[in-house]
């Protein structure tokens, strides 16, 4: 292979990979600078002239002319008199002796293929470097990918031009369940490169992804006559969007849901029926505490800025919905407030309740951690377990029938006595 025909090659090569004119030029003049580097050391007094639609390549080395005795004879870009005349006899010292180089000649076929592969990875690693920066600018972005392999810790999906995208297990859905073929909507989470290799991480569980989605069905949103304030979720479970309209006349809460909930279904449906709560915002942190622990009515409530906590009161009917299944509520409300938030019991004195005793005190006889599945659903009394339905327990709480129907028995025995 001549050098005519490696440049040839590599432009078709390039133009099948859109690498544009400027950048095949550059490419090819660093990998004979390179291929020069290792033969001569050094490659500054080196011109290389490249010309793509002919195919042509000139290489010419320039080096000063000096005197045989001069001290300057083994610089790179000086040659002795007696070596330049043997080249071009009509030199003398102090002219500059202009010689091309002969590519198969100099560095012959062995050269060449080196030349070429060298051609190749560095567009491959070209290949690699545009789509880093083509995706890193795209990080938080929605993106359509279709799934063509299915690992137990990762799903990998490919874009709409054959680039691999990684959906890691822990940015999945926990009811996600994907086939080969399958097109999964996500977002790009991050981008890195590893080992000359980019990694493309995609996010479903992201409140990003959610935000997205809402941008997607409300155009309000796109408009930016509604913003989104604040994203928190359980994802899969359970999620608070607190939103706010910068038009008086537009209910952000209502646009966001839509006419009989026609807007947020399809987001419910994109995330396997994860149960959305919009709520308006506010500055009024009192109204906005409200807001956010809904669908429970709080009594009173004093916050305490120094410890930046927040401690509610509530009816005993309204502590389980404050608290939500496994904690959901409380924890998501805290999370979009930006407060530890405290749920108590709010007396009304009568005589059921003082009658009543607190499971703390049955931590000799029940383990903590059961007393504590209780608490997380807002029972934080003997009476308000023994109210509920043992079937309710079991499906709100994560103990078995067998551990709950144990503990209803020491809870009876005491009020029996």
């Amino acid at each position: 292979m001549d050098s005519k025909t490696l440049i040839e090659s590599f432009s078709d090569f390039a133009k099948l990979k859109n690498i544009d004119r400027p950048t095949m030029i550059k490419i090819l003049e660093e990998v004979f600078r390179s291929i020069l580097r290792k033969k001569y050391v050094e490659d500054g007094n080196f011109d290389v002239i490249i010309n793509i639609d002919k195919g042509d390549l000139e290489i010419w080395r320039f080096r000063e002319v000096v005197d045989d005795e001069s001290e300057d004879i083994w610089d790179y870009d000086k040659i002795p008199y007696a070596d330049a005349i043997k080249i071009q006899p009509d030199l003398e010292v102090g002219d500059e002796l202009a010689e091309e180089i002969q590519i198969e000649e100099d560095f012959g076929r062995r050269g060449i293929l080196t030349a070429k592969q060298t051609l190749v990875q560095k567009v491959k690693d070209l290949e690699k470097e545009n789509l880093f920066l083509a995706y890193k600018d795209k990080v938080g972005d929605l993106i359509i990918g279709e799934v063509y392999q299915i690992g137990n810790r990762e799903v990998l999906l490919i874009d709409g031009v054959g680039n691999e995208l990684i959906l890691p297990k822990g940015e999945q859905i926990p009811k996600d369940r994907y086939r080969k073929g399958d097109s999964i909507r996500a977002v790009v989470h991050r981008v890195e490169m590893i080992n000359g290799t980019p990694k493309i991480i995609l996010s479903r569980t992201s409140p990003v992804f959610l935000e997205r989605l809402f941008e997607l069905e409300v155009p309000e949103i796109e408009d930016n006559i509604i913003a989104i304030r604040k994203i928190v979720r359980e994802p899969g479970e359970r999620a608070k969007v607190s939103v706010e309209s910068y038009d008086d006349r537009i209910d952000p809460v209502g646009a966001c849901v839509g006419m009989k909930g026609s807007r947020i279904h399809n987001i419910v449906r994109e995330l396997e029926n994860e149960n959305i709560d919009v709520i308006n915002y506010t500055e009024n942190m009192e109204l906005y505490i409200s807001r956010a622990l809904s669908p429970a009515k709080i009594t009173s409530m004093k916050i305490d800025e120094n410890e930046n906590r927040v401690s509610v009161f509530l009816k005993p009917d309204q502590v389980s919905l404050a608290i939500g299944k496994g904690g959901q509520n409380i924890k998501l409300a805290g999370r979009l407030i930006g407060k530890e938030i405290d749920v108590f019991r709010d007396s009304d004195g009568s005589e059921e309740e003082i009658d009543d005793i607190a499971l703390e005190e049955f931590d000799d006889e029940i383990d903590a951690w059961i007393l504590d599945e209780f608490k997380k659903i807002g029972l934080d009394t003997a009476k308000s377990v023994l109210s509920v339905p043992i079937e309710d327990l079991v499906r709100r709480t994560d103990l078995e029938e067998e551990t709950i129907g144990e503990v209803i028995g020491i809870l009876k025995q005491e009020f029996d006595n």
